[in-house]
């Protein structure tokens, strides 16, 4: 293959100096044919390519390695077989050569498979105000030392390209709820209208074209924030193309390094303040003189108001109390007050939390746990029950790390000397909801100073310091009938009666 300088001396030594074929061959050590060719083609540039390549060794096994990589074409993605696994198949089924061979024609047989049309696109332009983009994302974290997989909740305006992003262990529905009530307070407003594929936790059924039964809790919060929820046609994400492009660069410049957070908090905290420095540095990809927070600026002016209160966002289930006042709800357990003990409840769950209701009463609110298999109690929902079985304050369960204060855990501790100290130490505690956790400690605190602990000594405490509530005075009615004769005290009046005297008949 001849060099470009090569052709251009041949080319200058005929054109310019007027030089023969037979002279030019001489001087610059080349063929006749080749000076030839050179100047009567009128190339200035030549290139080669092997059209057949020579395989000796894995000539023999290519038809082998075909059908395997077709059988891998009907297979899940993740379940196809690497350039190294087939290698090692063809070595036991006798193939000599190297893996290197095999990994190219792996690579172009993949590549050549995977050729298609190329796709048009028609450019998307957003109207201030006019629509929102949600997606969902996995990054690897560490939350308090070990290592996790976070769902990161992303929104996008379509008009600015604000963003905001919010981690959860999971993305059910009571998330998604959760997340817009953040984001939209995030932004100050909400947009017309909300783009989503079709997520199986808001919408219900995919039917012809556009149409879509959503959930019924998602269209409550649509309704509430008065935005129009859409759906995206299966298998097309260029629709919602931004939070597409987005979920790439909140990966790549949020999660480049596997970060650290105590806990949840603590990352959406720090997901927060990215998002706002993202927003306050980086370029509007359309109006490059201006940044995305100066064009949110405007923006904004453009969104729907928000309401007075956020969405109680909570997806709700009906349960049955067991008759150890715990109700199942996600694998987990949770207590609930002695009042509703064998009845149905409603357990409405949130993001962060878990709120148990019976006839519009609450009769239970714990912190969410996300695991599996936990019983969460609150020992103040046992108090009813403890107070006619006060026995099971020594061994039961929900009082064995009951968190007291420190002057009612002594006096607890000193009372289980006594023979009667459990049902002393319940009857201190069934005062608590009368005068509150603080005054009992305070009490609690002055009798174990004056050494003189007891029930009796400690309720007395209580009852002088807080004047019993004296009963209103009666007000009489004009309606009531007028007494005609004073009552006399006259314990004889009684005989009298007895003996049919005067006062004996009405």
């Amino acid at each position: 293959m001849l060099k470009v300088d090569t052709i251009r001396d041949v080319r200058i030594a005929h054109f310019v100096e007027r030089k023969g074929i037979r002279e030019i061959s001489r001087d610059l050590n080349l063929s006749r044919n080749t000076v030839r060719t050179i100047i009567r083609s009128g190339i200035v540039d030549q290139s080669y390519c092997r059209i057949d390549k020579h395989r000796p060794k894995l000539g023999a096994v290519i038809e082998r390695l075909v059908e395997l990589l077709n059988e891998d074409e009907t297979k899940p993605v993740k379940q196809r077989r690497r350039a190294q696994i087939l290698f090692e198949q063809l070595q036991r089924e006798g193939y000599a050569g190297g893996y290197d061979a095999v990994r190219r024609y792996v690579g172009a047989w993949r590549r050549e498979k995977g050729k298609a049309p190329a796709k048009a696109f028609i450019p998307l332009e957003y109207d201030p105000g006019d629509a929102f983009q949600f997606d969902w994302s996995y990054e690897q974290v560490e939350l308090g030392g070990m290592p996790a997989e976070v769902k990161i909740a992303q929104f996008r305006l379509c008009h600015s390209r604000k963003l905001f992003c919010i981690a959860y262990t999971r993305e059910t529905l009571e998330m998604v709820l959760d997340a817009h009530s953040r984001a939209f307070e995030f932004f100050g407003g909400v947009c017309r209208r909300g783009i989503y594929d079709n997520l199986k936790t808001v919408v219900t059924k995919v039917l012809m074209g556009k149409d879509r039964v959503f959930n019924r809790r998602f269209q409550n919060l649509a309704s509430y924030y008065l935005f129009d929820p859409v759906a995206c046609t299966p298998a097309a994400g260029w629709e919602k193309g931004q939070v597409e492009n987005q979920v790439g660069v909140v990966r790549h410049r949020f999660f480049a390094t596997r970060r650290r957070f105590a806990d949840l908090e603590e990352l959406n905290e720090w997901l927060a303040g990215e998002c706002r420095n993202r927003a306050a540095t980086a370029k509007h990809p359309e109006l490059k003189d201006r940044t995305i927070d100066q064009v949110f600026a405007e923006e904004r002016t453009h969104l729907l108001a928000l309401p007075v209160s956020p969405f109680d966002g909570y997806q709700g289930n009906t349960t049955r109390v067991s008759s150890q006042l715990l109700i199942s709800f996600d694998r987990n357990r949770y207590s609930v007050n002695a009042m509703a003990v064998g009845k149905s409840v409603e357990v409405r769950a949130y993001a962060d939390r878990i709120i148990v209701v019976m006839n519009g009463t609450v009769v239970g609110i714990h912190r969410r746990h996300l695991g599996r298999d936990k019983v969460i109690y609150d020992p103040w929902h046992y108090l009813a029950v403890l107070e006619q079985k006060p026995g099971a304050l020594r061994n039961g369960a929900p009082f064995k790390e009951w968190n007291l204060p420190e002057a009612m855990k002594e006096v607890r501790t000193f009372l289980e000397a006594r023979s009667d100290g459990d049902r002393q130490f319940v009857s201190i505690l069934s005062v608590v909801k009368r005068y509150g956790i603080e005054d009992v400690a305070d009490a609690c605190a002055k009798a174990l100073s004056d050494k003189t602990i007891s029930s009796d000594v400690i309720l007395s405490i209580l009852s002088r310091q807080h004047d019993e509530p004296q009963p209103a005075q009666v007000t009489l009615s004009a309606q009531l009938p007028l007494l005609t004769m004073i009552p006399v005290v006259d314990c004889y009046r009684y005989d009298r009666l007895l003996s049919g005297g005067a006062y004996g008949t009405a």
